[in-house]
C-alpha cells in the first residue's frame, strides 16, 4: 500500500502589516486607551496586547509611552483646530460663534475618544500641545473678526481679545460638560450658547434658533 502524502502545511491567514500600517494601528489603539484611562494609567503592555504584538514593536515605532502619547495628541490637536478654523467662514460675529460652537460639538460627537485625550491634561504636554492651546488659537482668529466689528460700532478694538477669549472659553467649557451628558442635541446647545453670548442674560430669547440653519 503506497504511503499517503503528508497533508499540506497550513498557511497563516494573518496578513503581515507594513511598518506604516502597524504604526497607524498602534496610534488608533493608543488613542483609545489614553481616552479610557489617561496617560498615567496606560501601559505599553496593554497597547502591545491589544495590537497583538510584542512590546519591542511599540518601542521601535514610538520610543515609549511618551512618544506614542505625543503623536496621538498632536494628531488630535491638528484635527480639532482644522475643523474649527475651516468652519469659521462667516463675517458676522453671531454666525461665526454659531459655526465655532457647532464645529466643536460636532468633533466631540464624532471623535469622542480624541476629545477625551485632549481634555485629559498631562504633565508631559507643553503649553502648545493641549486643548487649551487649541482654544487659544481659535480665540485669536475670533479676535480679528471681533476687532473689525468693534471698530465699526465705535467700541474699543483693544477689548476684542478679552471678548474673544471669553466667548471661546464659554463654548469650550460647555463642550466638556456636553461630552458627558450628550443632551440636548448639539444644535440646541449651540443655539443656547449663542443666545447667551449674543443677547446677554437680560435679553435672552425664549426659544433661540441658529441663524445659519434657518435658511435650510
Amino acid at each position: 500500500m503506497p504511503a499517503q502524502a503528508p497533508p499540506p502545511a497550513k498557511t497563516s491567514s494573518r496578513v503581515r502589516m507594513s511598518a506604516a500600517q502597524r504604526r497607524e494601528q498602534l496610534i488608533v489603539i493608543g488613542r483609545q486607551i489614553f481616552a479610557e484611562r489617561g496617560f498615567d494609567a496606560t501601559s505599553i503592555e496593554e497597547v502591545a496586547a491589544r495590537a497583538k504584538v510584542s512590546k519591542p514593536v511599540v518601542y521601535e515605532h514610538f520610543g515609549g509611552k511618551e512618544g506614542l502619547y505625543a503623536v496621538v495628541v498632536d494628531r488630535e490637536v491638528r484635527a480639532l483646530l482644522d475643523r474649527i478654523t475651516t468652519a469659521l467662514t462667516a463675517g458676522h460675529p453671531r454666525a461665526m460663534l454659531e459655526q465655532a460652537a457647532l464645529a466643536l460639538l460636532g468633533y466631540i460627537e464624532e471623535e469622542t475618544s480624541g476629545f477625551r485625550v485632549l481634555v485629559r491634561e498631562s504633565p508631559l504636554m507643553s503649553a502648545t500641545g493641549n486643548f487649551s492651546s487649541v482654544m487659544n488659537d481659535v480665540g485669536h482668529q475670533v479676535e480679528h473678526i471681533l476687532g473689525a466689528e468693534f471698530s465699526s460700532r465705535g467700541y474699543d478694538p483693544k477689548l476684542a481679545e478679552l471678548y474673544s477669549q471669553a466667548l471661546v472659553g464659554m463654548v469650550a467649557l460647555t463642550g466638556r460638560w456636553w461630552l458627558e451628558v450628550r443632551k440636548p442635541r448639539k444644535e440646541t446647545v449651540a443655539a443656547h450658547l449663542v443666545n447667551l453670548a449674543w443677547n446677554g442674560l437680560s435679553h435672552l430669547e425664549p426659544k433661540p434658533t441658529l441663524l445659519t440653519r434657518r435658511a435650510r
